[in-house]
């Protein structure tokens, strides 16, 4: 291998900031788990801990491993090109007309980003006299798509450097931007009816998708120039991610659509369905099936921002690479590989409610958080109908395990104990309303209440939980090699988002919205 880069060319900063910070970082993240263990959790002294104490959180009797982390690369030593992957199969590219059956909560836009076409090559293959009033079950001639040659197969980041993983605990993100001379240190815009500063935004948007905060930085200066440019230009002010839509205006939204974008890149190459990159100008770009899952959600990503030749320089070595480059150093320094370990399996987890109160099996495998992050997550509804109220059977914990957030209408359990949602096994709880919602820095046995399920936090138009895995910051798909088993009922997936069931002592319960016996699960 050849060495891309001079080491003499990271600033100053960089080198004496890696020097100080190396030691820390191997230090602290020796403690955290690699692995959970299967054995019961002995119990804490106390059912709550300190916030200031969740580092040293771990139950009594708890083994929790050191994890095996690489150490930082050397920064004299020069930076050689990340080996090329085994080729990786992905699905066919479709290059002939097809049609379309529009579904519930569709958009032009949707179906047009989502099938690898412009909206202008859709309306001009269809006589739509209102764009924005589109029926459920109309049917819309999608055109073919317009094939170039393979994407590049230059490796722009690992795995570990898109995922919101171990290396990402020492990142402080309010410091960093506090540093950089750019508009972002005073930003701010209403979230959720409160002011956040734009510091806040980044790690909520990396906190919610569970995408590294250093790759958003990174690709918000490189589309913006806001941590670099105190003045950046009038335009990025409503669309700092070049993303022109007017209803993803404001940095939360979109950096939103990028986080998700980045996701659905990443999990889709994970499940072989990446068929291409679909660029600004409507060109459909098959991937080089040697280039790696992190890679592949950036190059999404940049695709749908820039034409195809911007796009072709974007994702060489000499584009977005170099602006992490500046702002982060080498991302293979931070490689951890894999982020699943071999021979992982699943904690025993329970129903996530009460014994004897039947639940709603109401949708199968779908997006842990948005469409992109792979279908980790299943719902179940309460078994009375409440509209859009909080219901007033309870949400417990489904393993034991320490309360690490509490906001916005999630609720995340750490199962390892060390009190980061970075490392190790972690669940989400969704839609858990504010009233009696179980506070962070609680530590709950399996059984043990959270909360009430409601349409608090995220989008849902009624009352249901939504639960997801994941682990090293990297959502686990509900169904497949690693499924979902609650109280021993395996989550299968039928192809189709929210389709699917749960099957135990060959029972089958199917995922519905009907409140049916025959759709209901109970402990």
């Amino acid at each position: 291998m050849q060495p891309l880069y001079n080491p003499d060319s990271y600033t100053t900063l960089f080198l004496i900031m890696r020097r100080i910070f190396s030691p820390l970082l191997i230090l602290l993240l020796s403690a955290l788990a690699c692995n959970f263990p299967t054995t019961t959790i002995g119990p804490p002294q106390a059912n709550s801990v300190p916030t200031a104490a969740l580092a040293q959180a771990t139950p009594v009797g708890a083994a929790v491993p050191a994890p095996t982390l690489p150490p930082l690369r050397d920064p004299n030593t020069p930076i050689l090109t990340p080996t090329p992957d085994t080729p990786h199969a992905q699905a066919a590219l479709r290059n002939e007309a097809t049609q379309y059956t529009v579904q519930p909560g569709d958009s032009l836009n949707a179906i047009a980003e989502r099938l690898g076409v412009t909206l202008a090559q859709l309306l001009a293959a269809n006589n739509i006299p209102n764009p924005n009033a589109l029926n459920v079950g109309q049917v819309i001639n999608v055109p073919p798509q317009q094939v170039s040659s393979l994407g590049p197969d230059f490796k722009i980041i690992p795995d570990s450097e898109l995922v919101n993983g171990p290396y990402a605990i020492v990142f402080n993100v309010y410091d960093f931007v506090n540093n950089q001379p750019g508009y972002l240190k005073q930003h701010q815009e209403q979230v959720d009816q409160q002011f956040l500063s734009g510091a806040r935004i980044v790690e909520r948007v990396a906190t919610e998708y569970s995408v590294n905060p250093k790759l958003l930085l990174a690709l918000l200066e490189y589309q913006s120039g806001w941590l670099s440019n105190p003045n950046p230009a009038s335009a990025t002010l409503t669309y700092p991610m070049g993303k022109d839509d007017s209803w993803r205006t404001g940095l939360y939204r979109q950096l939103s659509w990028a986080a998700d974008n980045l996701n659905k890149g990443y999990y889709d190459w994970r499940a072989g369905q990446a068929t291409a990159w679909h660029t600004a100008d409507g060109v459909s770009v098959p991937p080089n099936p040697t280039i790696n899952a992190g890679t592949a959600g950036v190059q999404r990503l940049l695709a749908l921002m820039h034409n195809e030749g911007q796009w072709r320089v974007a994702a060489s070595e000499q584009g977005f690479f170099q602006t992490y480059l500046r702002l982060f150093g080498y991302p293979f320094d931070y490689t951890i590989d894999p982020l699943l370990p071999s021979g992982l399996s699943q904690p025993s987890l329970q129903l996530p409610f009460e014994p004897s109160i039947p639940w709603v099996f109401s949708g199968g495998p779908h997006g842990g958080w948005g469409n992109g992050s792979a279908w980790a997550s299943l719902d179940f509804a309460p078994r009375d109908d409440v509209g859009c109220s909080p219901s007033p059977d309870w949400v417990v914990a489904a393993a034991d395990g320490l309360i690490v957030r509490s906001e916005n209408g999630a609720v995340v359990q750490d199962l390892d104990g060390d009190g980061y949602e970075q490392t190790g096994w972690t669940v989400l709880y969704m839609h858990v309303a504010s009233t009696q919602r179980v506070q962070a820095g609680a530590y709950l046995r399996a059984g043990e209440r959270i909360g009430h399920a409601s349409c608090e936090g995220g989008v849902a138009t009624a009352t249901h939980l939504h639960i997801a895995r994941r682990y090293n910051g990297e959502w686990i798909p509900a169904a497949g090699s690693l499924p979902f088993v609650l109280d021993g009922w395996v989550s299968i997936s039928n192809g189709l988002l929210y389709d699917g069931s749960l099957l135990r002592n060959g029972v089958q319960v199917d995922a519905c919205e009907c409140r049916f016996p025959a759709n209901m699960v109970q402990r």
